[in-house]
């Protein structure tokens, strides 16, 4: 009996032995013969992947991904923005109430960016567009806003209210802006406080053919973040909560976001921002052609083996491509350090500088690469500050301004007055359109805005126009002024 206890214990002990031992030697092979991790052990690595210290801040995105920092460093620095336009309700009569020829005012609104902590604030030219009065509410405070200047050439508008200590948004910089990164859309539709959309950055460069203006600058960012109507003139940052863009365009037949968002790039919005704050203008800067982008039409037909670049189509008289040697179907391929892939990327390497500037450019011409030096000129054809002549006249409906040496190059023309921000007045009942170009009245040259503002508002008796269309058309019409 005493030997079949020993036995038995002997051999349990051998048998737990023997199990604890091919444990680990299930367990040690495994170790030593790892070759190639299961999909979601592969996963698993890169979860746990430490970005290295060199790599930007912007991309240190390790997943998962939060945005926290860049709301909280962006949201208060964005405004909800009222737009009145129309008839003020307090300026009628119940006698207007009763024969229905009530108030007619219209309130749209908006987004915008505090880019100063003294209430300089930045938003869309459509935002604020024909307002009558502006309101900024920021923090449940409302403001009433000035209008500094706008641009339709980018859609961008600077309003301006009387504030201290303003949370100014940290700006950053959309040229260092990459393809696939990481943004926020920061907007304040309907005053709902702040709304966050997050996204990446689709493209760079586009151009969809929206805005206005004579000279319009194109080469939005495109992001899906979703950016609604009401998030317009918002903020577009980074993961850091720095500002890339002012949100602007959905692309959408519902007129809601289906996809596709577009916003200014930033370091075009500054500096179109300072000029107006500093010049009332912006400082446009002009090379003297104009061109097109390269299709593989154009390409055949011309022989060209790049897509890349653009094709120069005209060149102004005694402009600054003109007096550098240039010449109509020359093919623009860089811009200082920039390489020029097409309209949208030329016209923002331009779009950094200053009348007066001297830039390099390469282009090619009968296939030989040329290189030549540009010095920009103004809208006049100077290299100075340009500071725009108008005049502005209720009476008239209309604002007044001088013809550019680029639209008289265009015309044809020498001098000319251009009717702009036409609305309901005098020239609009003389049927004059908004783009007109007076370039004589009563046989005289008109070459002032204010002279011809203040003549056409005193005048009465025989009235003769001469001018151009918008589209290029003559024209010459008499009327009896009372």
């Amino acid at each position: 009996m005493e030997n079949l206890l020993k036995t038995t214990l002997v051999g349990f002990l051998a048998g737990i032995s023997g199990a604890a031992f091919w444990t680990l030697a299930d367990i040690a092979p495994e170790k030593e013969t790892y070759t190639s991790p299961s999909p979601m052990a592969e996963r698993s690595e890169v979860l746990n992947t430490t970005i290295p210290e060199s790599t930007p801040r912007s991309f240190a995105t390790n997943p998962p991904i939060s945005f926290v920092a860049a709301s909280e460093n962006s949201t208060e620095s964005v405004v909800f923005i009222k737009n009145f336009s129309g008839s003020d309700p307090r300026r009628y009569s119940m006698f207007d109430y009763f024969f229905g020829t009530g108030p007619t005012q219209q309130v749209s609104t908006g987004s915008g960016v505090i880019i100063s902590d003294d209430g300089y604030i930045v938003t869309n030219n459509h935002v604020i567009d024909r307002a009558e009065t502006i309101e900024v509410i920021h923090k449940k405070r409302t403001y009433q806003a000035r209008l500094v200047g706008t641009d339709k050439n980018t859609d961008i508008a600077v309003l301006k209210i009387e504030a201290d200590n303003l949370p100014a948004i940290r700006k950053g910089s959309s040229r260092d802006l990459q393809i696939g990164e990481w943004v926020i859309a920061v907007g304040n539709p309907f005053n709902l406080t702040s709304t966050v959309t997050a996204g990446i950055v689709s493209a760079k460069e586009r151009q969809i053919n929206i805005l206005g203006g004579d000279f319009p600058l194109e080469s939005f960012i495109q992001t899906d973040a979703p950016i609604n109507p009401g998030n317009s003139g918002g903020a577009l940052v980074n993961v850091n909560g720095e500002l890339v863009g002012i949100n602007t365009a959905v692309l959408s037949r519902t007129g809601s976001y289906t996809g596709y968002g577009f916003a200014v790039p930033v370091d075009i919005a500054m500096k179109v921002a300072n000029d107006l704050i500093k010049y009332g203008e912006v400082q446009k800067a002009i090379p003297g052609i104009e061109a097109v982008e390269i299709t593989p039409e154009l390409a055949e037909e011309m022989k060209i083996q790049s897509l890349d670049g653009v094709i120069v189509t005209h060149v102004i008289r005694n402009g600054a491509a003109e007096q550098a040697g240039m010449k109509r179907n020359d093919v623009i391929t860089r811009i200082g350090d920039q390489v020029i892939t097409g309209m949208g990327s030329f016209e923002e390497a331009l779009s950094y500088h200053y009348p007066g500037d001297k830039i390099p450019v390469t282009y090619t011409r009968d296939g030989k690469a040329n290189n030549t030096t540009l010095t920009l000129q103004n809208l006049e054809g100077g290299t100075g500050v340009l500071k725009r002549e108008y005049y502005s006249s209720r009476l008239l409906g209309a604002r007044l301004e001088a013809v550019n040496t680029i639209e008289k190059d265009k015309l044809g023309i020498s001098y000319g007055i251009k009717i702009t921000a036409l609305s309901r007045g005098y020239l609009r009942d003389l049927g004059l359109r908004n783009g007109f170009v007076i370039t004589e009245i009563n046989r005289e040259p008109a070459n002032n805005p204010e002279k011809v503002g203040k003549f056409l508002e005193d005048y009465s008796g025989k009235l003769l126009i001469e001018g151009v269309a918008s589209n290029g058309q003559p024209f010459m019409q008499s009327y009896t002024v009372r």
